[in-house]
């Protein structure tokens, strides 16, 4: 199944970014939002831009942003956390026949990869990635759903962590019109984390932020930029899932 990643309460303009789902009703590519989990640079021009007109034959280069496609991941293990939490705590887990305009490469597409097409190729995918020796959080197949997702007919669930029950997170998701789940949880303290893994300056960054660290948290901290954060949230992904 596809998963589409994103980090629900982070900020967007005024308000979060679930709140802003829920006012348009499609989930919006990064040149549309302005918002990503990876690099800022979907603009013409830019690596994304760039990475894109290589994929897609430069199918979208002169067309609306609203119309290109947007990135998630193939969950190759049925992982209940979803298939690429890199970029995010939480996920919209997508309805099977999704896969039909969906196109897939591994690995990223930043990484300007070989192997590139449709559900035909996600087997010999998938074996790349399970063979690949990437860290926990980069060896996901890469998903492009092509054609929108509205989150009223395009989505099985959303799926959220455990720490944004009673939240205004809860309440927005609600609105969103599809079914809400929630998957085991994230939560871990600085402690938790290797140095060598982001480095000491993230551990560091972490300590201050409270004494147990959970997505919900991570959303209220204060960085402008959010890519300390970021870090701190790659970190927690890679150490602090329940049960290890």
């Amino acid at each position: 199944m596809i998963t589409l990643h994103f980090h629900p309460n982070w900020p967007q303009g005024d308000r979060m970014v679930i709140e802003s789902m829920v006012s348009d009703g499609f989930y919006r590519s990064q040149f549309v939002t302005g918002v990503s989990n990876g690099g800022l640079t979907a603009f013409k021009g830019g690596d994304r831009w760039r990475w894109e007109s290589r994929l897609f034959a430069g199918e979208y280069d002169e067309q609306d942003p609203v119309v290109r496609p947007v990135y998630g991941v193939w969950n190759r293990r049925e992982d209940p956390y979803g298939g690429g939490i890199r970029f995010g705590s939480s996920y919209f887990r997508l309805k099977p026949e999704v896969v039909e305009r969906a196109t897939f490469c591994f690995p990223d597409s930043a990484r300007d990869p070989e192997h590139f097409g449709d559900k035909s190729l996600l087997d010999h995918l998938c074996r790349l990635a399970d063979e690949s020796g990437y860290d926990d959080l980069d060896e996901y197949v890469e998903a492009h759903v092509h054609g929108g997702v509205r989150f009223d007919t395009d989505v099985d669930a959303l799926v959220l962590d455990p720490s944004f029950i009673g939240t205004r997170v809860e309440e927005a998701a609600q609105k969103l019109g599809c079914a809400v789940e929630y998957h085991p949880g994230f939560r871990g303290t600085a402690d938790d984390f290797d140095p060598a893994y982001r480095g000491q300056h993230i551990v560091d960054l972490a300590r201050t932020l409270g004494p147990e660290l959970t997505p919900e948290l991570l959303g209220r901290a204060k960085d402008p930029e959010r890519q300390s954060i970021k870090q701190v949230w790659h970190c927690l992904a890679r150490f602090g899932r329940a049960g290890g």
